[in-house]
């Protein structure tokens, strides 16, 4: 069966993204260029708001397609550096991204949930560091930062599972549903996003996103040029207006 993306709009604002490479969501060459694509759409697109992203079938994602790269031969380190463009590109995406964690994440599909803002999951899903299984290595930046040194060399040093539950007390999600209700709570969850002021969405994401690297003095200097611009939008203005009078405000992105 041919390897795919489904890439639909479920609701306002929201893109919902699903990877179908059977048989086990392998992200081959093909498919991630496919991805890199949608992703650079959705950065020009400003109706899009919020990002879902899931895997259809028993998996999220198991990382890169191992069958296609055993063919590689000397192309092998570019592919792994595509690999790695295509989650910077999550990252940084204008949107937030929803990682609706379906079921197994394994290596590459672990740092794939990772590069996501936000990690909800399946009580049926689990997640393998599976570097030290293979003779390499991932994960070894965005997981220490997310669930703190300990839990992430508990999972990267010995290449074992990691349950929903486990990843919950740890952090690496936010919370867990059974497998029928997970898409709907993604959903959920997105349209609160999306009927939040996207100016401000977008700005918390880029100032969370630097929490880490900036000192103190930097990161004031850089929330105060955010807030210059969030001070003066009308979406700001809705935003109070709507507070004071109890109504639900319209943001309108300007």
């Amino acid at each position: 069966m041919t390897a795919a993306l489904h890439v639909s709009r479920p609701l306002p604002g929201a893109v919902l993204i699903e990877i179908d490479a059977p048989p086990s969501n392998a992200l081959g060459g093909e498919v991630r260029t496919r991805f890199e694509a949608e992703l650079e759409a959705i950065e020009a697109d400003l109706d899009v708001r919020v990002v879902i992203l899931t895997g259809r079938g028993p998996g999220f994602c198991s990382g890169d397609d191992l069958k296609e790269a055993m063919s590689r031969g000397e192309d092998a380190v570019g592919s792994l550096n595509q690999f790695g463009r295509l989650l910077n590109r999550i990252e940084a995406l204008r949107a937030p991204v929803i990682a609706a964690v379906n079921g197994y994440a394994i290596g590459g599909g672990l740092e794939l949930a990772l590069s996501c803002d936000i990690r909800i999951a399946s009580d049926k899903a689990w997640f393998l560091g599976a570097g030290v299984n293979v003779g390499l290595m991932a994960s070894v930046y965005r997981l220490p930062r997310l669930v703190g040194v300990g839990p992430a060399k508990a999972m990267l040093l010995t290449g074992t599972k990691t349950d929903a539950e486990t990843a919950l007390r740890y952090g690496l999600v936010t919370a867990i549903h059974p497998p029928e209700a997970l898409l709907a709570e993604a959903l959920a969850l997105a349209e609160r996003i999306a009927t939040r002021a996207p100016l401000s969405v977008e700005a918390s994401k880029r100032m969370i996103g630097q929490a880490f690297d900036l000192d103190a003095e930097a990161s004031a200097r850089a929330a105060g040029r955010e807030l210059k611009v969030l001070v003066a939008s009308n979406d700001h203005k809705a935003g109070v207006k709507a507070f004071v009078t109890r109504q639900e405000p319209a943001f309108t992105r300007s």
